[in-house]
């Protein structure tokens, strides 16, 4: 089953965006959360992925921020079988 945002992670990124005090990397997680909210084929790319990955790795993030940052990184791109 492929994945989309949820509404209340949409809600969260999109109160990313529009903070003004919000770092690049939660903005970035954000985007992409956002812009897969009803488009099943979109996924997260390897760059966004490990921003959002430091989004919640750090402490002083907001939970909006890592709401849509785990988002995110639970629609990244999957991994090639060699």
């Amino acid at each position: 089953m492929k994945k989309v945002t949820r509404p209340k992670a949409a809600q969260n990124a999109s109160k990313v965006l529009r903070s003004k005090k919000t770092g690049t990397k939660s903005k970035a997680a954000a985007g992409s959360a956002l812009g897969q909210t009803k488009a099943p084929k979109k996924t997260t790319s390897k760059r966004v992925a490990s921003k959002a990955s430091s989004v919640l790795r750090d402490g002083r993030t907001s939970k909006a921020s890592k709401s849509a940052a785990g988002s995110a990184l639970s629609q990244k791109t999957p991994k090639k079988k060699r």
